[in-house]
């Protein structure tokens, strides 16, 4: 799977977005260890706290078909870059603390990894586990 597939996959995702209250769609694509590639969009809701962002779809939906194990995320949006919020960030790094993370928006592209996002996370290990 090349950066380039999977940034496209999310492109695609982002066009089933439901973002009628912020009005800014997002998709992702999350690839699995095992090589199989998830997707999901941001989901809104007039109760705005049950709104769920694309990158948690994606990963949600592929931990719930077993995957548990991530090497690269794809996020994309339009109008600024749409790097994970916080939320997001924490339930990534609770799966995969060392995700390659690829932005893209109107024609651009960044790469950062989770661990630049969030250098200090709290994950299983914090536990002992």
């Amino acid at each position: 799977m090349t950066d380039q597939e999977l940034l496209d996959m999310a492109k695609e995702a982002m066009k089933f977005s439901y973002s009628p209250y912020s009005g800014y769609p997002v998709g992702a694509a999350i690839l699995a260890s095992d090589g199989r590639v998830f997707t999901g969009c941001n989901i809104e809701n007039a109760a705005l706290g049950s709104t769920m962002c694309g990158e948690r779809t994606a990963l949600y939906k592929a931990v719930s078909e077993g995957a548990r194990s991530f090497t690269k995320l794809a996020i994309a949006a339009t109008g600024s870059a749409p790097f994970p919020c916080g939320a997001c960030r924490q339930a990534l790094f609770e799966f995969a603390p060392e995700l390659e993370v690829m932005v893209t928006w109107d024609g651009n592209v960044r790469k950062t990894t989770l661990h630049a996002l969030l250098p200090e996370g709290f994950g299983p290990s914090s536990l002992g586990k």
